[in-house]
């Protein structure tokens, strides 16, 4: 019985780092640029298309 004790502890620690980690996230501007990614497959590389020429 003490183990499920030990397991539930465990897991509300796990939970609250990632709740931490998320918060920490949040704060920190990762998630403010929700239109770029959503449009960056539109846009031509084209470096990476003239490397590839020069050879």
């Amino acid at each position: 019985m003490k183990v499920i004790y030990i397991l539930i502890g465990a897991s509300l620690a796990v939970a609250a780092v990632f709740l931490g980690a998320f918060i920490w996230a949040v704060r920190s501007g990762q998630y403010e640029d929700t239109y770029t990614p959503s449009v960056r497959i539109l846009f031509d590389d084209d470096k990476s298309i003239d490397s590839n020429n020069k050879s």
